[in-house]
Order: C-alpha cells, then sequence, then structure tokens
C-alpha cells in the first residue's frame, strides 16, 4: 500500500508541476517542497527536543518482509537538514532558472522542477525508513530524480557524460547496497537496520559492514569512490549542486551512520573505527589538496565537498574508537561533532553553491582567472559569500569553528586517557593540515574572485543578483549564525540525534560539553559585539568627514594593469609539486619560453584531473570495449542462434532454482 501511495504522489505533483503556467512552476513547486518540508520539520523538532521515536508507515512487503518507517533523533536531524536545503534550493532556482526559460520548452522546465520535489520527498523517504525494500526504492527514486536533475543542460556534451558517469557509479553503489539487504534478509528474516544488529552479533561482521561502507560511501564521494562529484557538481545547474552537495551526499553519511551503529560495543567496532578513521583521513587530505589545486569556482566547491566527508568519517572513526575502547567522553565528542558538521556542511556549502550560481549568472563563466574584483559589483553576494567562506574555515563565531572544535576535544581526549594514542594522534595531524590547506584554498577563491580588479568586460559589467536569490543564501546563512552563535542549543539537539549510537542520557551528554559550550558562545557573541562595536566607531569617527574614492594603490606601480595580480594557478603554485603526483595536468594555449626576454602576449589555462577519476574511466571504457567485442560474437543474424540463446537462459534459471541459488 506504502508503494501505490507514493506512486499516487508522485504522479498528483507531476500533473501540478506541469498543468501550471510557465511562470508559475517554480511557485508549484516550492509550496510542495515547503508544505512537506514544514509537515515533516515539525515532527523532527518535537523528536529532537526529547520527544520519543515516532512511528510513521507499516506495510507489508513481499520481498524483505514487514516494511516500516519511523523518526528518531538521527532521522530528525537529517530530516530538518534536507528541509532546510531543499526549500533553499527550489527558492533559489526560480530567480537562477529565470534567465533559461524562453530557451527551454515548458515540459523541459516542468520535468526538472518535478524531479526537484521528488528528490526533496526521496531523500525525507530514505531517512525515515526502518530498512528494506521501501529504503531501496526512496533510494533509486532519489538516484533518477537527481541524475535528470543533472541534464538540465543536456546539449552540453561534458553534461550529459557527468551525468552518465553519475548514474553508473550511483547503481554500482546500489547493487553493493542490495547485495546487503538480501544477505541481511536471507540471515534474519528480515531486512531491517535493527535486524543488522542481529546479524553482526551472529556472523562475520566484517564483511557485510565493508559492503555497505562501499554502497553508501559511493553516495557520500569516500575516497576512493568519489571520482563523480568533482564532474556532477559543475555539470548540473548551481541549485542542484547546491541540494547535491549540500544534502544529497549526506544520504550516504546516515547510511554508514546506521552500519556502524548496528555494531553495538563487538571487538569489530574497533577495527571499523580504525577503518574509518583512515578514509577519513585520506578522503580529507585527497579533496582539500585537490581543491586547493583547482581554478573552477564549483570544481573547487565540489572537491571541497569530498574533503568535508573526509572530516566526518574521521569523526565517525574516532566516535568508534572512543565507544570500542569504552571513553564515552571520546565516543561523544566524535559522534556529536561528525554530526554537527553534517549539518554544518549542508549551510555553509549551500550557501557557497549559491554564491557560485550567482557569478555565473551573471559573469557567464566560473573559470577563477577570468574573475575578480567582483565585491564591487555584487557586494551582496561577496558578503553572503565570504560568511560561506569563512565558515568553511572554521573561523569563528561562525559554525565551522563549533563542529570541528568537538573533534579536536575528542582526538585530545584520546591521547591523554591513553586510548588508541597512535590513531587520535594521527587524526589531530591530518585534522590540522586539512584545516590549514582549507583556508589556503578559500583564501584563494575569495581573493580571486570577489577582490583585486576585473579581468574582463563581463565581470566589470555585473551586477547584482534578484532578491530571491538573496533570500534562498539567507536561509542557510540563518542556520550558519544559529550554530556559531548559541552552539549548546545546536549541540544539545544533535545529541540526542547521537543516543542511537551512544545510549547516554541528553542531559549527561549536555554536562560533559556545556562548560566548554559555553564559553565558545560567550567568545562568539564577544567577536561579533567587538565587530559591531568597531563598525560604530569607524562610522562616528567619518561623520562629517569628506570620503575621496580612488584607485587601489597600485604597490609602487605607475601603471599596474590585471595581469599583474594573482590568478587562481599562480595562487596555489606552491603547493603543486605536493600535488603533481595526485593529479594530471593539461593546458591550453602557450607558456611563455624561456628565451622570450621580451614575451609576446600569451594565453595559458592550465586544468588539474584528479588520477583517481582517470583510472576510474579508463578502466571503465575498457571494460565496455571488452564487454562489446564478446557480445558482437553473438551477433550472427541467424534466428535459431536466437532461439538457443533463449533456451539456454532458461535452463539457467531452472538449475539455479533446482540448486535454491535463486
Amino acid at each position: 500500500m506504502l508503494y501505490l501511495y507514493t506512486l499516487f504522489f508522485l504522479v498528483l505533483v507531476t500533473a501540478a508541476i506541469f498543468a501550471a503556467p510557465l511562470r508559475a512552476k517554480a511557485w508549484t513547486a516550492l509550496a510542495l517542497t515547503a508544505g512537506g518540508a514544514l509537515w515533516a520539520s515539525v515532527r523532527a523538532i518535537g523528536v529532537l527536543a526529547g520527544g520519543t521515536a515516532e512511528a510513521l508507515w507499516a506495510a507489508p512487503d513481499p520481498l524483505f518482509g514487514g516494511d516500516t518507517g519511523s523518526m528518531d533523533g538521527l532521522s530528525a536531524l537529517f530530516v530538518v537538514l534536507i528541509s532546510i536545503g531543499a526549500v533553499a534550493s527550489v527558492l533559489y532556482a526560480r530567480g537562477y532558472l529565470d534567465h533559461t526559460l524562453a530557451a527551454k520548452s515548458p515540459a523541459h522546465v516542468s520535468l526538472h522542477y518535478t524531479s526537484l520535489t521528488v528528490m526533496c520527498y526521496a531523500m525525507l523517504g530514505v531517512v525515515c525508513s526502518d530498512g528494506g525494500f521501501s529504503f531501496l526504492f526512496f533510494w533509486e527514486l532519489m538516484t533518477v530524480a537527481s541524475f535528470l536533475l543533472i541534464l538540465y543542460d543536456a546539449q552540453r556534451r561534458e553534461v550529459s557524460r557527468a551525468a552518465l558517469a553519475y548514474l553508473i557509479m550511483m547503481h554500482i553503489g546500489f547493487v553493493l547496497l542490495v547485495v546487503g539487504f538480501v544477505r541481511l534478509d536471507a540471515v534474519c528474516g528480515s531486512a531491517t537496520f535493527d535486524a543488522l544488529g542481529e546479524y553482526f552479533r551472529t556472523q562475520k561482521a566484517l564483511p557485510l559492514f565493508l559492503v555497505f561502507l562501499a554502497g553508501f560511501g559511493m553516495k557520500a564521494g569516500m575516497f576512493p569512490m568519489h571520482v563523480w562529484l568533482p564532474e556532477a557538481h559543475p555539470a548540473a545547474p548551481s541549485h542542484v549542486s547546491a541540494l547535491m552537495s549540500g544534502v544529497m551526499i549526506k544520504t550516504g553519511v546516515y547510511g554508514i551512520l546506521r552500519t556502524v551503529a548496528a555494531l553495538g560495543e563487538l571487538p569489530v567496532l574497533h577495527t571499523a573505527g580504525v577503518i574509518l578513521l583512515a578514509l577519513g583521513i585520506v578522503t580529507g587530505l585527497w579533496g582539500v589538496i585537490l581543491a586547493a589545486t583547482q581554478n573552477d569556482v564549483k570544481r573547487l566547491l565540489a572537491y571541497s565537498s569530498i574533503e568535508n566527508i573526509g572530516v566526518i568519517l574521521l569523526a565517525l572513526g574516532v566516535a568508534a574508537l572512543g565507544k570500542a575502547s569504552g571513553n564515552q567522553l571520546v565516543a561523544l565528542c566524535g559522534m556529536a561533532g561528525a554530526l554537527l558538521h553534517t549539518l554544518n556542511h549542508s549551510f555553509f556549502k549551500s550557501l557557497l553553491f549559491f554564491g557560485a550560481g550567482n557569478i555565473l549568472s551573471q559573469t557567464h563563466t566560473t573559470s577563477l582567472d577570468a574573475l575578480g574584483g567582483l565585491s564591487k559589483h555584487m557586494p551582496l553576494t561577496s558578503l553572503l559569500f565570504l560568511a560561506g567562506t569563512a565558515a568553511i574555515c572554521a573561523l569563528p563565531p561562525l559554525n565551522g569553528f563549533v563542529s570541528e572544535l568537538l573533534i579536536y576535544l575528542g582526538l585530545f581526549d584520546g591521547i591523554a586517557s591513553g586510548s588508541g594514542i597512535l590513531a587520535s594522534a594521527a587524526g589531530l595531524a591530518a585534522l590540522a593540515l586539512i584545516g590549514g590547506l582549507v583556508v589556503l584554498a578559500f583564501t584563494k577563491l575569495y581573493g580571486t574572485v570577489f577582490l583585486g580588479a576585473p579581468r574582463s568586460h563581463e565581470v566589470a559589467e555585473a551586477s547584482e543578483v534578484d532578491n530571491l536569490r538573496i533570500a534562498a543564501m539567507a536561509l542557510p546563512l540563518a542556520g550558519i549564525l544559529f550554530v556559531g552563535l548559541f552552539p549548546r542549543a545546536a549541540v544539545a539537539g544533535v545529541t540526542h540525534a547521537a543516543d542511537f549510537f551512544l545510549r547516554t542520557p541528553a542531559d549527561a551528554a549536555d554536562w560533559l560539553l556545556s562548560p566548554t559550550l559555553a564559553a565558545v558562545g560567550r567568545i562568539a557573541w564577544g567577536l561579533l559585539l567587538g565587530t559591531a562595536l568597531l563598525l560604530w566607531l569607524r562610522r562616528r569617527m567619518l561623520r562629517g568627514r569628506r570620503i575621496a574614492r580612488g584607485p587601489t594603490w597600485g604597490c609602487g606601480f605607475t601603471a599596474p594593469n590585471v595581469r599583474m595580480q594573482y590568478t587562481g594557478e599562480s595562487f596555489s603554485e606552491g603547493l603543486q609539486s605536493i600535488a603533481t603526483p595526485l593529479t594530471h595536468n593539461s593546458g591550453e594555449g602557450s607558456a611563455v619560453g624561456k628565451g622570450e626576454i621580451f614575451p609576446d602576449a600569451h594565453r595559458f589555462d592550465i586544468g588539474h584531473r584528479d588520477r583517481i577519476g582517470r583510472l576510474f574511466s579508463a578502466w571503465w571504457v575498457e571494460l565496455l570495449r571488452l564487454i562489446n567485442q564478446r557480445m558482437m560474437r553473438l551477433r550472427t543474424g541467424k534466428i535459431n542462434h536466437y532461439v538457443l540463446f533463449a533456451l539456454a537462459f532458461l535452463a539457467l534459471v531452472f538449475l539455479l532454482s533446482i540448486c535454491n541459488v535463486i
């Protein structure tokens, strides 16, 4: 019955959006999305505020037995995350897609808004399902909807290639999840996440844990299965990139969290913690090094998402190691840090991708080497983008500082208590290195794009975007400021969500962290009030004085020009020697030769591609070539051969059925 209701709902959503006038399609999608998000968020906030888990549905399932859905603390946290990100993305789409309506057919636009709405509800279904067929159903629905969203500009070859690569990678992950759930059902008679705990207690836990980790890690962008992410995000419209990077990849994190929680306190939990910590370190370092070398705004942000997934996995590894060693404070700091960073990344990455969309729509480029000086032409976008940049760099008084502080506390306490000293020290060193490289990457991004002088007339003629897009950016900004200024309240909600793993009373968890969080809150408010006071003093001192505007000081040059300022490539040139083994570099144009004492004008663009991505693509292309070569031998053109193939297939199915294999 659940699937019939879902199908009926999909038909209604499709009919409503397709029937709406062209200019009203966005508002129809927004009303449908906001209505569901509001209903789900109200129930989620009630659960996070201390309420009990709620049962949402119970339906018979012919494949995996009884299928149920419920909302506990973890589901409630992800429901809030999805709701905010979905509403902001649909609202942003209204302004962002406005200039494309003349070039797209009404059916094309309708399909896009329908996919956007369906994807939001599918993600809610994923995090509220208890497992089994309904989980796989919503998971696949989410994948298909996101695939259609990426294809909005399918006339561009790079978009269709990125969408196809995304679809292939997601279905490899989907097959792994199907294998995991089928194995679970075969042993336990049920394929729910609750049954996963029973399986781990009675069977060898590590193989199935690794299957689920790989399946969910594919969606999350975990190394080395991250290769789809830097291709899909730049190809998609910016509001889709924000929804995928800020929200959708977190469903992979959700699945990993459920799998780790099912390990309980088994000895294998320590091994799982080491695996997660190691994957977090590698994923974080790989993502941030590649991010710092990119010269495209959206590709840089995409690699930054990989880095933040690494930070979340690192924190989850800390939590698992803490619980395995019996250190409750380490487990609490690790899990609270992982959950809060999941929420925080959704806020600031959505904001940054919205900012990238503003840049693209107003300048028609996202190349760092073609931008510059946008702060004078797009002041609101510049200010909002600066807030997102400071948040992702974990600077107080914003949200990134709070979640990374919790992770640092867990690592320091792990060293001080003597439980997993080497693992904690490795995590501490890696997190510090990741943080430093993040500052490099986003200083490069903000400085090259918004500071300096414009490098082209398109940039010099850019103007601020419409109020709808600014309002959409204000939604994640509100979350950034709330977590940064009220850390104790934010962490209190997170500790309720962490109960699925810690089994610690929320008031006890709050008591353990409250002194530190109270100090963080005081520092945040002190910084905010100090900044406001300085601005007030400046305004007061300049009152009544004539302020003259002139060109920026040229550092002693009498005739400075745009070629004398940093490009994206030159800013991170010192990192290239480290990143060279990780990247495949390609250049367009000609560089200045060593013998040119007085060089002519040159244009040289260099790109840095992920070597892992090339390995995956080369392997996949070669595999398809071999499969096609073998299959062509079967195309004999004779009917009797094709009949023989069909009979052989039926005989194979019959034999496998007799052997109880299928």
